[in-house]
């Protein structure tokens, strides 16, 4: 089950940019991995679902590490979560 800690909206907003919080994991990167933002800030340099889940997780946001790879919150740019080494040629 999907559990956001900060609710619908991001808390204590003091610029006013409320409103539904967003998760974008970003393309392979040439040398692997996929870097991971929330809200426009970057979590990390994540190499599966679970390191995801993991960066979330501190971010105050709960997610099943199961529930990654389908949860609509998460926008996953280029490739699905199927993807982490880097982008080859053929």
């Amino acid at each position: 089950m999907t559990h956001w800690n900060a609710g619908p909206h991001v808390p204590d907003d003091p610029e006013g940019r409320s409103g539904p919080i967003r998760v974008i994991v970003h393309p392979p990167s040439p040398t692997g991995g996929r870097r991971v933002r929330v809200d426009g800030e970057i979590l990390g340099l994540a190499h599966n679902v679970s390191d995801v889940a993991e960066f979330l997780r501190r971010a105050g946001l709960e997610i099943d590490p199961a529930e990654v790879a389908v949860a609509p919150s998460i926008d996953w740019r280029g490739v699905g979560p199927e993807r982490w080494g880097p982008e080859t040629s053929s």
